[in-house]
């Protein structure tokens, strides 16, 4: 597999054939289309941000009264959306966006609608990890992390178990397109600050699994929902048990 990057503006058209998560428009018509907002401004706080008012959406579907629990997996579903294009860019197209200038629509349903300006390769921007970091990780998930504190009690390593848990998954879904590259990409950011200790990686024919140091909270979403796949608990702890409260702090 070649992953160069060359000079001309990748080919992101080929990331919507992996699933929605990876799509990403770069239609060059110069300007987003209707509905779409700047990316930024996702990350704004207060009642009236459109984060928290997706937060609201999410609570009254899960049907939870615990907002930090809609928050943690508001915030899963966004950290995978991140990385989706990202490790997606890196691994068929040899680089990653830096989605400085993404534009973005909430739906309904479903993941985010993305649209960034037409972004030509980076030969010289570091190794895809390091693209990776500075793209996904400090441009959006560090913003993104300090919108969801503002809006719901959630502690930083659960936050960061979220990260790790959604690149895992994102990971997964890439097994069947490019397994190698993708795992190597993976288990060098999870080595890394400040994924670090957020769980344990493993590869094997049966494909990847990830077993995360903190807890989503996913199981207090109501009675009988079961655990996350990457969990830190074999079974359900109570509600109200300190251990779910410990494993977050």
């Amino acid at each position: 597999m070649n992953t160069a990057p060359d000079r001309h503006s990748p080919d992101y058209t080929r990331l919507a054939a992996v699933g929605p998560y990876f799509a990403l428009d770069t239609s060059p018509a110069g300007r987003p289309p209707e509905g779409f907002r700047p990316l930024t401004e996702l990350y704004g706080t207060g009642p009236d941000a459109p984060l928290a008012a997706r937060l609201r959406v999410v609570a009254q579907r899960l049907g939870t009264g615990e907002p930090r629990v809609a928050a943690s997996i508001l915030h899963l579903g966004l950290a995978a959306r991140f990385w989706s294009v990202g490790l997606g860019s890196a691994v068929l197209l040899g680089t990653v966006p830096t989605l400085e200038h993404a534009w973005v629509r909430i739906p309904d349903q479903g993941p985010l609608d993305l649209w960034a300006p037409p972004e030509p390769a980076r030969p010289d921007a570091g190794s895809l990890a390091d693209q990776l970091h500075e793209a996904v990780l400090l441009g959006q998930l560090t913003p993104l992390a300090e919108a969801v504190r503002a809006a719901a009690p959630l502690s930083r390593r659960l936050l960061l178990g979220n990260a790790a848990s959604a690149l895992a998954g994102t990971l997964r879904v890439l097994d069947a397109h490019a397994p190698d590259a993708a795992r190597a990409l993976a288990a060098e950011l999870l080595d890394r600050p400040p994924l670090a200790g957020s769980g344990i990686l493993r590869a094997g024919p049966g494909g990847t699994a990830f077993r995360r140091n903190s807890c989503c909270l996913y199981y207090r979403v109501g009675p009988g929902v079961g655990l996350c796949g990457d969990c830190c608990f074999s079974t359900p702890p109570g509600r109200g048990e300190p251990s779910g409260r410990e494993r977050n702090e």
